[in-house]
């Protein structure tokens, strides 16, 4: 018998997948059913400040790799996140993680102080969505390791910090964060694309611009967590592309402690979640693996 449960920082989940940012919004009815049908954890779609209405359609591209997105950061006012927080966390039966985003380190520190009121199981910083105004924070390392260092100032809750892979040296991101307080990393936030429609020679995002997520951007991830566990010690959730048992295997043997799945959910369901694990169980079952932490950072040895 095996046993697939991580931990992540003080918390033991019952398995390595987790939902990642965005994916399926801040509704708490809806995050309940992923919770309920196998993730080991919950991520929160980015929660900011004030209502932000994002980009105008269209937002959403389909590509044969992946998705293409350029939603906005949008989400309702932040009153209305932290109710539908407060319900989530108070009915999941697996570890919450609030995402947050600020336009400046103060709104960041403001987010995470009246967040962390409800008492999520962690916070995470998205430093680096790639489809807003500017650069994201999170190509600095100075400024990713500020804002790090402010929040931890503002909260007890532990803080994960979402890298961008849309950098020539992630590694160093990572170990800024790390000396600034973050607690562990997730990586990677999805990578910088753009689509055209050549009938009508534009661009088809209104944005231009966008995020690409799913099985694309899988080698890109599985390097940038690589990389980054050769130079930290904190752990690593591991974004990007995931979409079997063999993925996630393939993710943790790199380096990541858990594994976040977003464009997955998309493609196969809620349901994607106990497959997963299912197929987590089989492998190790079959090269005679008895627990999750033989796998993580297998592929350093």
């Amino acid at each position: 018998m095996v046993d697939i449960s991580t931990r992540l920082l003080k918390k033991r989940l019952k398995n390595p997948t987790i939902l990642t940012s965005g994916i399926l919004g801040i509704s708490s009815s809806t995050l309940l059913r992923v919770a309920n049908s196998g993730a080991g954890a919950i991520t929160t779609k980015s929660i900011g400040p004030r209502r932000r209405e994002g980009h105008k359609n269209p937002v959403v591209v389909e590509t044969p790799c992946g998705l293409l997105n350029a939603i906005g950061l949008s989400c309702p006012p932040l009153g209305e996140s932290i109710e539908e927080l407060k319900n989530l966390v108070k009915k999941s039966r697996v570890p919450v993680i609030a995402s947050i985003y600020g336009r400046n380190m103060e709104e960041f520190v403001e987010v995470a102080e009246k967040i962390s009121r409800v008492k999520p199981d962690f916070l995470e910083l998205n430093v680096s969505c790639p489809n807003i105004e500017g650069k994201p924070f999170g190509v600095n390392a100075e400024i990713s390791a500020r804002i790090t260092e402010m929040v931890k100032d503002s909260t007890d809750i532990p803080v994960i910090v979402k890298l961008t892979p849309n950098v020539s040296d992630i590694a160093e991101i990572a170990k800024a964060v790390e000396g600034a307080g973050a607690d562990a990393i997730s990586a990677i936030n999805s990578c910088s694309g753009m689509a055209i429609n050549i009938e009508t020679s534009r661009p088809i995002l209104a944005n231009k611009f966008g995020g690409l997520s799913g099985p694309a951007i899988k080698p890109i991830a599985v390097r940038c967590v690589y990389e980054i566990y050769e130079d930290v010690d904190i752990p690593i959730i591991g974004i990007g592309g995931i979409q079997s048992g063999r993925d996630a295997i393939e993710m943790m043997m790199a380096g990541a402690s858990a594994v976040g799945i977003g464009t997955a959910v998309m493609n196969h369901g809620i349901e994607i979640f106990t497959r997963i694990c299912s197929e987590i169980e089989k492998f190790m079952e079959q090269y005679n693996y008895s627990r999750i932490e033989e796998l993580i950072g297998k592929a350093h040895e």
